[in-house]
């Protein structure tokens, strides 16, 4: 098999394997980061990681932390085809002969370049993900919301039961109702600046601690020789520092791609941005950080390893 072909393949058992071991801790990372800021006086909806999970469960049984799985899973080889393809033909590209591996910081470079193209396939996908994992966040806060509203504050309450509304029955709902009611084929690229800019310098982060971790375990740029192990090693700390680099981005995606249509809490990026500052402070750009840090490190290990052995039997 040509080398193009390899990384289609090799890319989407790579991903495959990302997707079943983390997709839970991604459920609950994103009820974390989508669930409103509570009225004054009143409780979260979720207390923690911990209690999103068992709320999670308690509510919608275990498949519960699989929602919106289909939609990463439907484009899983799409999306993890051009993510290893395009670092794969940067790095031909970068190589100064045959045969030479690359230095760190080109394959930083490859990173980067892959993350430019991966945006476009990100950004639809985590759209309807992320509207299947935060719905049933979404969709209980507004009664409380409501409950705070004082009398006579009826068109607030209005706001707020129409924002937490829709309910979706899988992705193809998701897909339908973005398409017909929120500007078309433009309502699913909801989130692509902030998208790209997760996208391009986490790619670009993870892909150089992923060579550097495996030179340094193996005594030098020949990397050939390291067993199964230290690849599931390397990709697990690869993943932490891609979340540690781009998280505070990733919690404005989500919100930005989960607010309503018809009633936009945010007008964009930056504003989403100010507005989490000013009602929860730097702690707020990081909700969710613990799911999202306790998946990277299995995940992203599981998906270097599947990607490094199905590429050596191909």
């Amino acid at each position: 098999m040509g080398d193009v072909a390899k990384d289609l393949a090799a890319g989407t058992v790579g991903g495959a394997a990302q997707l079943v071991v983390g997709h839970p801790f991604d459920t609950i990372k994103v009820k974390l980061q989508s669930q409103p800021t509570p009225p004054p006086g009143q409780p979260p909806k979720f207390a923690g990681a911990i209690d999103a999970v068992k709320q999670t469960i308690a509510a919608e049984g275990p498949g519960g932390l699989y929602k919106g799985m289909g939609a990463p899973l439907a484009t899983v080889a799409a999306f993890n085809a051009v993510l290893f393809t395009v670092r794969g033909q940067m790095e031909t590209l970068l190589r100064s002969e045959p045969g030479v591996a690359l230095t760190i910081n080109q394959q930083v470079i490859a990173g980067a370049g892959a993350g430019v193209a991966v945006s476009f396939l990100a950004c639809p996908t985590e759209l309807i993900k992320c509207r299947l994992q935060a719905q049933s966040a979404l969709g209980t806060a507004a009664p409380a919301a409501a409950a705070a509203v004082p009398a006579g504050g009826a068109a607030a309450t209005a706001t707020v039961t129409a924002a937490a509304a829709v309910k979706y029955g899988g992705p193809m709902d998701v897909a339908r109702h973005v398409l017909r009611s929120e500007g078309g084929v433009r309502g699913l690229f909801k989130g692509l600046v902030p998208t790209m800019a997760r996208e391009v310098p986490g790619n670009a982060v993870m892909f150089g601690v992923y060579e550097a971790t495996k030179q340094y375990m193996a005594g030098g740029q020949d990397t050939s020789e390291l067993g199964r192990g230290s690849l599931i090693l390397a990709g697990g700390i690869a993943g932490a520092a891609f979340w540690s680099s781009v998280y505070p981005t990733d919690v404005v995606k989500s919100v930005l791609q989960v607010d309503d249509f018809k009633n936009p809490k945010y007008s964009g990026s930056i504003d989403a941005f100010k507005k989490i500052l000013a009602a929860d402070g730097v702690k707020g750009l990081y909700k969710g950080f613990g799911p999202a840090m306790a998946r990277s490190v299995p995940a992203n290990g599981a998906c270097f390893l599947a990607y490094e052995v199905t590429k050596s039997l191909l």
